[in-house]
């Protein structure tokens, strides 16, 4: 069956201050990440790899262009379509930090629970959720271990559980794995992987990290607030056939 991008930005530009102050972070940037697909947004530092993640993520306003979800137009020529962003990124975006940004006084189930209780999720079933997400990521063992005693390794698979609790199409990562060595990198970019195709999910990840680049599917570069692609079709590039409905978590 034909499959559409989870992920369509059109035309987006973002610019900061006015005048001879004016800074364009973005221009034009158009994007389109399909299911299943893990793709990289690389480029130097202020080049507007975080600009465009918060964009995406609802986070922050474009100046202008256009986006949708799953088909869904949410922004269109620089407004969003939405009223209630909170719930918008609630209920269908994850997010990845580098430092996992766990709450430090809650133990990992609690930090993924929370998650769950704020989109209205009764206590005990958000919490059998926030095990279930745990034992999935192969760090159940630590379900009531507080952020201060986890490895590094351990406090991103939380954070990622975190991401996944409402299950979310969409997953953005910011530098997920520039704390972590090679070997922790790449438990996590094949947890990453994983979860893209059980979820059939579109996960764009922001890194500057090397040595997690042969688990992308796509890579796209910025430079200057401009995006530059690779040569694979979008469409094709990794697994995004999809026969039957979803599975996994």
């Amino acid at each position: 069956m034909a499959v559409h991008p989870l992920v369509q930005c059109e035309r987006i530009s973002k610019h900061f201050g006015e005048g001879d102050t004016r800074v364009d972070a973005l221009r034009d940037v158009s994007l389109d990440v399909y299911p299943r697909q893990v793709v990289a947004l690389l480029g130097p530092s202020g080049s507007g790899k975080t600009t465009l993640l918060n964009i995406i993520g609802c986070i922050l306003d474009a100046s202008s262009g256009s986006m949708a979800f799953d088909g869904e137009t949410v922004l269109s020529e620089g407004r969003w379509l939405k009223t209630n962003l909170r719930q918008l990124r609630l209920h269908n975006i994850g997010f990845i930090f580098q430092f996992h940004n766990l709450i430090p006084f809650l133990d990992a189930t609690d930090n993924v629970a929370l998650v769950l209780q704020l989109a209205g999720e009764e206590a005990g079933a958000a919490r059998a959720r926030a095990v279930e997400l745990l034992d999935y990521l192969e760090v159940g063992h630590r379900r009531n271990a507080m952020p201060a005693k986890l490895s590094g390794g351990e406090a991103q698979r939380v954070a990622i559980a975190r991401a996944l609790a409402n299950r979310p199409r969409i997953i953005l990562a910011d530098e997920p794995t520039a704390a972590l060595d090679s070997k922790r990198a790449g438990i996590v970019m094949d947890l990453l992987r994983k979860v893209a195709v059980e979820q059939e999910a579109a996960i764009i990840v922001v890194t500057h990290d090397e040595k997690i680049f042969d688990w992308f599917d796509r890579k796209f570069i910025l430079r200057d607030g401009r995006l530059e692609t690779d040569d694979a079709d979008p469409a094709s590039a990794g697994v995004v056939t999809v026969e039957g409905g979803g599975g996994g978590l």
